[in-house]
Protein backbone atom coordinates (compact mmCIF):
# COMPACT_ATOMS: atom_id res chain seq x y z
CA UNK A 1 0.00 0.00 0.00
CA UNK A 2 1.14 3.33 -0.99
CA UNK A 3 0.82 6.10 2.17
CA UNK A 4 0.32 9.89 0.64
CA UNK A 5 3.44 11.46 2.27
CA UNK A 6 2.17 15.91 2.22
CA UNK A 7 5.09 17.92 0.71
CA UNK A 8 7.17 20.42 3.10
CA UNK A 9 5.46 23.52 2.64
CA UNK A 10 2.46 22.20 4.05
CA UNK A 11 3.79 20.79 6.62
CA UNK A 12 5.85 23.61 7.70
CA UNK A 13 2.82 26.57 7.70
CA UNK A 14 0.61 23.49 9.52
CA UNK A 15 3.21 23.20 12.45
CA UNK A 16 4.36 26.71 12.77
CA UNK A 17 0.26 27.62 12.94
CA UNK A 18 -0.01 24.44 15.47
CA UNK A 19 2.67 25.87 17.46
CA UNK A 20 1.04 29.50 17.50
CA UNK A 21 -2.14 28.42 17.47
CA UNK A 22 -2.66 31.48 15.07
CA UNK A 23 -2.41 31.68 11.44
CA UNK A 24 -0.64 35.64 11.51
CA UNK A 25 1.95 34.69 13.44
CA UNK A 26 2.92 31.76 11.73
CA UNK A 27 2.96 34.03 8.42
CA UNK A 28 5.21 36.48 10.82
CA UNK A 29 7.48 33.67 11.27
CA UNK A 30 7.20 32.30 7.69
CA UNK A 31 7.78 35.27 5.92
CA UNK A 32 4.16 34.98 3.87
CA UNK A 33 0.94 36.05 4.73
CA UNK A 34 -1.87 34.78 6.91
CA UNK A 35 -3.75 33.84 3.72
CA UNK A 36 -1.29 31.61 1.99
CA UNK A 37 -0.47 29.77 5.68
CA UNK A 38 -4.21 29.24 5.62
CA UNK A 39 -4.25 27.82 2.20
CA UNK A 40 -1.67 25.68 2.65
CA UNK A 41 -3.75 24.22 5.73
CA UNK A 42 -6.41 23.60 3.73
CA UNK A 43 -4.80 21.90 0.89
CA UNK A 44 -3.28 19.90 3.80
CA UNK A 45 -7.12 19.19 5.05
CA UNK A 46 -8.15 18.06 1.27
CA UNK A 47 -5.19 16.17 1.00
CA UNK A 48 -5.14 14.17 4.06
CA UNK A 49 -9.29 14.08 4.06
CA UNK A 50 -9.67 15.14 7.06
CA UNK A 51 -9.98 18.70 9.32
CA UNK A 52 -6.93 19.77 11.44
CA UNK A 53 -7.96 22.99 13.01
CA UNK A 54 -11.40 24.09 14.70
CA UNK A 55 -11.37 27.68 13.48
CA UNK A 56 -13.31 30.72 15.27
CA UNK A 57 -12.99 34.37 14.83
CA UNK A 58 -10.49 34.80 17.23
CA UNK A 59 -8.32 31.69 17.20
CA UNK A 60 -7.51 28.30 16.27
CA UNK A 61 -7.47 24.98 17.91
CA UNK A 62 -6.13 21.58 17.24
CA UNK A 63 -8.68 18.63 16.73
CA UNK A 64 -8.06 15.18 18.09
CA UNK A 65 -6.41 14.59 14.10
CA UNK A 66 -4.42 17.72 14.42
CA UNK A 67 -2.82 16.91 17.30
CA UNK A 68 -1.71 13.51 16.10
CA UNK A 69 0.20 14.80 13.25
CA UNK A 70 1.57 18.38 14.98
CA UNK A 71 4.41 16.13 16.84
CA UNK A 72 4.91 13.65 13.84
CA UNK A 73 5.43 17.20 11.68
CA UNK A 74 7.84 18.56 13.95
CA UNK A 75 9.87 15.89 14.08
CA UNK A 76 10.29 16.06 10.44
CA UNK A 77 11.12 19.44 10.00
CA UNK A 78 13.39 19.30 12.65
CA UNK A 79 15.23 16.07 11.34
CA UNK A 80 15.44 17.53 7.68
CA UNK A 81 16.84 20.85 8.94
CA UNK A 82 19.75 18.29 10.83
CA UNK A 83 20.29 16.38 7.92
CA UNK A 84 20.41 19.43 5.56
CA UNK A 85 22.65 20.98 8.31
CA UNK A 86 25.05 17.81 8.10
CA UNK A 87 25.51 17.80 4.25
CA UNK A 88 26.50 21.49 3.88
CA UNK A 89 29.32 20.02 6.61
CA UNK A 90 29.77 17.67 4.95
CA UNK A 91 30.70 19.43 2.03
CA UNK A 92 32.79 21.16 3.69
CA UNK A 93 31.14 24.24 4.45
CA UNK A 94 29.96 24.35 8.19
CA UNK A 95 26.79 26.64 8.62
CA UNK A 96 26.47 29.03 11.12
CA UNK A 97 22.92 30.51 12.25
CA UNK A 98 23.06 33.54 13.87
CA UNK A 99 19.67 34.68 15.12
CA UNK A 100 20.07 38.76 16.34
CA UNK A 101 17.79 41.67 17.09
CA UNK A 102 17.45 43.76 14.40
CA UNK A 103 19.26 46.81 15.68
CA UNK A 104 21.96 45.29 17.18
CA UNK A 105 22.80 43.69 13.87
CA UNK A 106 22.63 46.47 11.92
CA UNK A 107 24.57 48.82 13.93
CA UNK A 108 27.57 46.52 15.94
CA UNK A 109 27.31 42.69 14.15
CA UNK A 110 27.36 43.21 10.75
CA UNK A 111 30.07 45.86 10.30
CA UNK A 112 32.22 43.64 12.00
CA UNK A 113 31.12 40.42 10.52
CA UNK A 114 34.06 40.49 8.14
CA UNK A 115 36.75 40.09 11.01
CA UNK A 116 35.24 36.79 11.80
CA UNK A 117 34.95 35.39 8.14
CA UNK A 118 38.56 36.44 7.88
CA UNK A 119 39.13 34.23 10.98
CA UNK A 120 36.82 31.34 9.48
CA UNK A 121 36.61 31.68 5.48
CA UNK A 122 35.01 28.38 5.54
CA UNK A 123 31.87 29.29 7.23
CA UNK A 124 28.70 29.53 5.72
CA UNK A 125 27.11 32.19 7.81
CA UNK A 126 23.68 33.29 8.24
CA UNK A 127 22.07 36.27 9.66
CA UNK A 128 17.99 35.67 10.98
CA UNK A 129 17.32 39.02 12.01
CA UNK A 130 14.37 38.97 14.76
CA UNK A 131 13.00 40.35 18.56
CA UNK A 132 11.04 37.48 19.31
CA UNK A 133 11.96 34.25 21.18
CA UNK A 134 13.12 31.37 19.34
CA UNK A 135 13.41 27.64 19.39
CA UNK A 136 16.77 26.85 19.03
CA UNK A 137 16.31 23.27 18.45
CA UNK A 138 13.40 23.61 16.02
CA UNK A 139 14.15 26.64 14.03
CA UNK A 140 18.03 25.47 13.04
CA UNK A 141 19.73 28.07 15.31
CA UNK A 142 22.78 27.73 16.59
CA UNK A 143 23.85 30.98 18.42
CA UNK A 144 21.97 34.50 19.21
CA UNK A 145 22.06 37.77 20.48
CA UNK A 146 19.22 39.83 22.40
CA UNK A 147 18.47 42.67 24.56
CA UNK A 148 17.15 41.91 27.81
CA UNK A 149 17.52 40.29 31.09
CA UNK A 150 19.97 37.82 30.49
CA UNK A 151 16.72 34.97 31.90
CA UNK A 152 16.70 32.72 29.35
CA UNK A 153 15.74 28.91 30.64
CA UNK A 154 17.75 25.83 29.68
CA UNK A 155 20.33 28.28 27.68
CA UNK A 156 23.78 29.66 28.64
CA UNK A 157 24.11 33.22 28.56
CA UNK A 158 27.01 35.62 28.42
CA UNK A 159 26.68 38.86 29.29
CA UNK A 160 28.09 41.12 26.36
CA UNK A 161 27.96 45.17 27.52
CA UNK A 162 26.96 47.48 30.20
CA UNK A 163 25.41 50.17 28.43
CA UNK A 164 25.95 54.26 28.93
CA UNK A 165 22.84 56.43 27.74
CA UNK A 166 23.82 60.04 26.35
CA UNK A 167 22.22 62.57 23.76
CA UNK A 168 23.95 62.42 20.35
CA UNK A 169 23.37 64.48 16.64
CA UNK A 170 25.13 65.10 13.87
CA UNK A 171 27.72 67.32 13.85
CA UNK A 172 26.22 70.09 11.67
CA UNK A 173 23.95 70.59 14.68
CA UNK A 174 26.86 72.37 16.50
CA UNK A 175 26.56 75.31 14.31
CA UNK A 176 23.66 77.06 12.40
CA UNK A 177 21.12 79.37 14.23
CA UNK A 178 20.98 77.12 17.23
CA UNK A 179 24.26 75.46 18.30
CA UNK A 180 24.58 73.05 20.50
CA UNK A 181 26.55 74.06 23.29
CA UNK A 182 24.51 73.89 26.49
CA UNK A 183 21.31 71.25 27.25
CA UNK A 184 19.18 74.23 27.79
CA UNK A 185 19.97 74.84 23.56
CA UNK A 186 17.84 71.46 23.27
CA UNK A 187 14.85 73.38 23.24
CA UNK A 188 15.35 74.63 19.64
CA UNK A 189 15.58 71.10 18.46
CA UNK A 190 14.03 67.79 17.53
CA UNK A 191 14.49 65.15 20.43
CA UNK A 192 14.33 61.72 18.74
CA UNK A 193 12.58 59.12 20.73
CA UNK A 194 13.08 55.31 20.93
CA UNK A 195 9.87 53.29 22.14
CA UNK A 196 11.56 50.41 24.09
CA UNK A 197 9.19 47.83 24.22
CA UNK A 198 8.62 45.16 27.31
CA UNK A 199 11.45 46.79 29.13
CA UNK A 200 9.31 48.44 32.11
CA UNK A 201 10.35 52.36 32.70
CA UNK A 202 13.09 52.10 33.58
CA UNK A 203 15.49 52.24 30.39
CA UNK A 204 16.68 55.92 30.67
CA UNK A 205 14.32 58.36 28.22
CA UNK A 206 14.66 61.89 27.49
CA UNK A 207 12.78 62.90 30.77
CA UNK A 208 15.41 61.11 32.88
CA UNK A 209 18.19 62.93 31.19
CA UNK A 210 16.29 66.39 31.18
CA UNK A 211 15.70 66.71 34.77
CA UNK A 212 19.38 65.24 35.29
CA UNK A 213 20.86 67.99 33.14
CA UNK A 214 18.35 70.14 35.11
CA UNK A 215 16.24 71.45 31.86
CA UNK A 216 13.39 69.33 32.12
CA UNK A 217 11.43 72.26 32.44
CA UNK A 218 12.98 74.39 28.99
CA UNK A 219 13.71 72.15 26.94
CA UNK A 220 10.72 69.80 27.68
CA UNK A 221 10.74 65.91 27.27
CA UNK A 222 7.10 65.09 25.23
CA UNK A 223 7.87 66.30 22.00
CA UNK A 224 9.88 65.15 19.02
CA UNK A 225 9.57 61.70 17.01
CA UNK A 226 9.41 58.24 17.85
CA UNK A 227 11.02 55.24 16.71
CA UNK A 228 10.46 51.59 17.65
CA UNK A 229 14.23 50.83 16.13
CA UNK A 230 17.64 52.17 17.58
CA UNK A 231 18.86 51.85 14.37
CA UNK A 232 16.30 53.94 12.58
CA UNK A 233 16.98 56.90 15.31
CA UNK A 234 20.31 56.76 15.37
CA UNK A 235 20.23 57.42 10.84
CA UNK A 236 17.86 60.05 11.66
CA UNK A 237 20.14 61.61 13.97
CA UNK A 238 23.25 61.35 11.94
CA UNK A 239 20.40 62.54 9.19
CA UNK A 240 20.31 66.01 11.30
CA UNK A 241 16.97 65.57 12.06
CA UNK A 242 17.33 66.02 15.76
CA UNK A 243 18.95 64.77 18.69
CA UNK A 244 18.43 61.29 19.85
CA UNK A 245 19.94 59.48 23.41
CA UNK A 246 22.13 57.19 22.13
CA UNK A 247 23.06 53.41 24.13
CA UNK A 248 27.32 53.48 23.83
CA UNK A 249 27.46 50.31 22.07
CA UNK A 250 25.35 50.72 19.29
CA UNK A 251 26.11 54.49 18.72
CA UNK A 252 30.13 53.44 18.95
CA UNK A 253 30.65 52.95 15.10
CA UNK A 254 28.79 56.69 14.35
CA UNK A 255 30.61 58.10 16.90
CA UNK A 256 34.16 56.95 15.83
CA UNK A 257 33.60 57.73 12.01
CA UNK A 258 32.36 61.32 13.06
CA UNK A 259 28.84 60.37 11.76
CA UNK A 260 27.75 61.39 15.28
CA UNK A 261 29.61 63.21 18.02
CA UNK A 262 28.75 63.89 21.51
CA UNK A 263 27.22 67.43 22.25
CA UNK A 264 27.21 67.02 26.58
CA UNK A 265 29.49 65.17 28.72
CA UNK A 266 26.56 64.05 31.04
CA UNK A 267 25.29 60.24 30.36
CA UNK A 268 23.11 57.96 32.42
CA UNK A 269 23.81 54.19 33.37
CA UNK A 270 21.87 51.60 32.01
CA UNK A 271 19.98 49.37 34.47
CA UNK A 272 22.00 46.65 35.76
CA UNK A 273 19.13 44.10 34.71
CA UNK A 274 19.19 44.61 30.97
CA UNK A 275 21.80 44.18 28.47
CA UNK A 276 22.97 42.32 25.45
CA UNK A 277 23.67 38.58 25.97
CA UNK A 278 25.08 36.10 23.49
CA UNK A 279 23.26 32.86 24.39
CA UNK A 280 23.27 29.41 22.77
CA UNK A 281 21.84 25.91 23.59
CA UNK A 282 23.52 24.24 26.55
CA UNK A 283 24.97 21.41 25.02
CA UNK A 284 28.31 19.17 25.47
CA UNK A 285 28.89 18.88 22.01
CA UNK A 286 28.63 22.44 20.85
CA UNK A 287 30.39 22.88 17.25
CA UNK A 288 33.24 23.74 16.68
CA UNK A 289 31.78 27.31 14.95
CA UNK A 290 29.53 28.11 17.66
CA UNK A 291 32.21 27.82 20.12
CA UNK A 292 34.48 30.29 17.13
CA UNK A 293 31.92 32.29 16.89
CA UNK A 294 31.37 32.93 20.73
CA UNK A 295 35.09 33.18 21.40
CA UNK A 296 35.65 35.91 18.61
CA UNK A 297 32.14 37.73 19.86
CA UNK A 298 33.43 37.81 23.04
CA UNK A 299 36.57 38.95 22.33
CA UNK A 300 34.85 41.72 20.35
CA UNK A 301 33.49 43.04 23.60
CA UNK A 302 36.37 42.82 25.60
CA UNK A 303 38.21 45.11 23.14
CA UNK A 304 35.07 47.51 23.05
CA UNK A 305 35.20 47.70 26.49
CA UNK A 306 39.21 48.89 26.74
CA UNK A 307 38.73 51.30 24.11
CA UNK A 308 35.40 52.99 25.95
CA UNK A 309 37.64 53.09 28.86
CA UNK A 310 40.29 54.27 27.60
CA UNK A 311 38.09 57.28 25.58
CA UNK A 312 36.93 58.19 29.16
CA UNK A 313 40.61 57.91 30.88
CA UNK A 314 42.30 59.59 27.77
CA UNK A 315 45.27 56.85 28.04
CA UNK A 316 45.27 54.69 24.74
CA UNK A 317 43.75 51.08 24.78
CA UNK A 318 45.83 48.47 25.81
Amino acid sequence: MVTFIPGLGGLRGFEAAARHSSFTKAAAELGVTPAAVSHLVRELEDQLGVKLFARTSRVVRLTPAGEILRHAAAEAIDGVGRAVARLREAAGRPRLMVTSSPSFAAKWLVPRLDRFLLQNPEADVRIEVSQRLIDFVREDVDIGIRFGKGDYPGLLADRLFEDMVFPVCSPKLLKGKYPLRQPRDLRHHTLIHVDWNALDDTWPNWNMWLLAAGVAKEAGAARGIHFTQTDLALQAAIDGQGVVLGDSTLAADDLASGRLVRPFDLSLKGPAQFAYFLIRPDSAAEPPLVTAFRDWILAEAAQMKKTDGARRTGQPPT
